[in-house]
């Protein structure tokens, strides 16, 4: 009798620890939120999300979850999965040129109350802008970018300030006075047109992103430098090929005085060619007008939630601290990323990877945006495609076809 009370009791005790042990387990479920991001190189992004996991001591694991390289490759995939309502996704690393596409779209969440705030706090105001649409906030601003110019300080003793001033002195160069920039027809090209006309006082479309804008004068001035230099002598021969990459390999071999790039060129230098990094010398995108600062369009991405998400209030928490100061600073220094708050210009740390500092802070406080349109996609496309190749530009007979293209894209027309 007292052995089959025993068995009885034994029995109970491991049903219970059984039964305990089964309500912890689910009740330890650690909610699985994916970010969607560029595969960043460095391993910023992937240190980013295990420590705002660890952070949130339990309440959310973020999994990064790498797209490809190219950006139209990476918004083709997202596309796809928003539209067909895919809910692994939860945070997404937007391009600053899919806001007003994905928002009009409601792919993703507006950022309201705290976390808004958090989103907001301290940022430049290019890269806030780049996150609102409509006067609501879609994503926190996360990394941003624009391109200086780049030069040997062993053949030019000033930076030129202008287009015309630089175009001039690589031609009394010879055979150094190469301008790398980007002709390849893709949305570098179009960046290219964007930043000349907006230097030059104009802009693709009015303030409310709806119609055309491209004011002869200012238009006419962008085209004209696209033209000039495409024609020059100063212009690298595979200048309608060329990207970001393919310019900075080719600056790289020390056959270019002057190059338009963005800041990763810096590191890449340094590591691959030492004996160049050290007579390369930075200043401001050149300026189309005399006296009247340059003005580019920025990069970079914004971290949103998609609507998607079957946890959206721990996928804001977590793209709030992911975009904090402390991941924004490591992306700075592991992998090259400029920040989006302001402060972090004056950091010591940030200021060792970006000696160009300085520069880079004033040119990201005059920056602009590329259109803001749910269409931008096709807008992007038809500048590109009147405008290539770059020697072929004829700036009377082009800003009328231009105008043309870009009114069919708002109107979705078709390109053809």
């Amino acid at each position: 009798m007292l052995t089959k009370v025993r068995l009885i009791l034994v029995l109970a005790i491991i049903g219970g620890m059984l039964s305990s042990g089964c309500s912890r387990q689910k009740g330890e479920a650690i909610p699985l939120l994916n970010w969607y991001v560029f595969n960043e190189p460095s391993g910023a992004f992937s240190m980013a999300a295990r420590q705002c996991s660890e952070a949130s001591q339990g309440a959310y694991q973020v999994e990064l979850i790498p797209l490809p390289a190219d950006t139209d490759q990476q918004r083709e995939q997202l596309v796809r999965r928003l539209a067909a309502g895919d809910t692994a996704i939860d945070i997404i690393g937007m391009d600053v040129i899919w806001t007003a596409e994905f928002a009009q779209a409601k792919w993703i969440l507006p950022w309201t109350g705290h976390v808004a705030e958090q989103a907001k706090a301290g940022r430049l105001a290019a890269p806030l802008q780049s996150a609102t649409y409509q006067n609501q906030l879609w994503g926190a601003p996360f990394t941003t970018n624009a391109q200086l110019l780049w030069y040997r300080t062993d053949r030019i003793n000033t930076a030129p300030e202008t287009w015309d001033e630089m175009i001039h002195l690589a031609e009394t160069l010879g055979k150094t006075g190469i301008i790398q920039a980007q002709g390849e027809r893709y949305e570098g090209l179009t960046v290219f047109f964007i930043s000349l006309l907006a230097s030059a006082g104009g802009s693709v479309l009015d303030e409310s992103g709806t119609r055309i804008s491209l004011a002869q004068e200012p238009t006419l001035f962008a085209l004209s430098v696209m033209a000039r230099l495409a024609n020059s002598v100063a212009a690298d021969r595979n200048l309608a090929t060329a990207r970001e990459d393919q310019t900075r390999l080719a600056f790289e071999s020390g056959n270019a005085s002057f190059m338009v790039n963005y800041t990763f060129v810096w590191p890449s230098a340094q590591e691959n060619t030492p004996e160049i990094a050290e007579h390369i010398g930075w200043a401001r995108w050149p300026a189309v007008i005399e006296g009247k600062p340059s003005r580019f369009a920025i990069g970079g991405i914004n971290l949103a939630v998609s609507a998607y998400s079957l946890h959206p209030e721990l996928a804001f928490q977590a793209a709030a601290c992911i975009a904090s100061v402390r991941h924004q600073q490591r992306a700075a220094e592991l992998g090259g990323l400029p920040p989006t708050i302001a402060t972090l210009y004056d950091d010591p740390k940030v200021r060792e990877i970006f000696p160009f500092a300085d520069v880079l802070h004033s040119t990201l406080r005059d920056a602009v945006l590329r259109p803001q349109t749910p269409l931008y996609n096709d807008v992007s496309l038809a500048i590109s495609r009147i405008l290539h190749p770059m020697r072929a530009i004829d700036p009377q007979r082009d800003v009328v076809r231009l105008r043309d293209a870009i009114t069919r894209a708002l109107n979705s027309e078709g390109l053809l």
